[in-house]
């Protein structure tokens, strides 16, 4: 139920903060000239809305404190 309410919101071009976790948000993504990789053909990339996600400091503090306690070992 909870995402169905995020994905209504994003929808209408509203920002939702989840305090402590995060943001969404959208962003627009203007036309480009783009190229097929498999053929090298030039296509027009239309202009679309993209989801931007900006994280919270809780979030990220946290998983910077558990991502510090493993050792990496070559």
């Amino acid at each position: 139920k909870m995402l169905a309410y995020m994905i209504d919101g994003l929808g209408r071009g509203e920002r939702i903060e989840i305090r402590g976790f995060g943001i969404f948000s959208l962003r627009y993504r203007p036309p480009v000239n783009g190229r097929n990789p498999k053929t090298g053909e030039q296509v027009l990339v239309s202009a679309r809305h993209v989801i931007h996600f900006k994280t919270g400091m809780e979030l990220k503090k946290r998983v910077m404190d558990s991502a510090n306690t493993y050792e990496i070992i070559d």
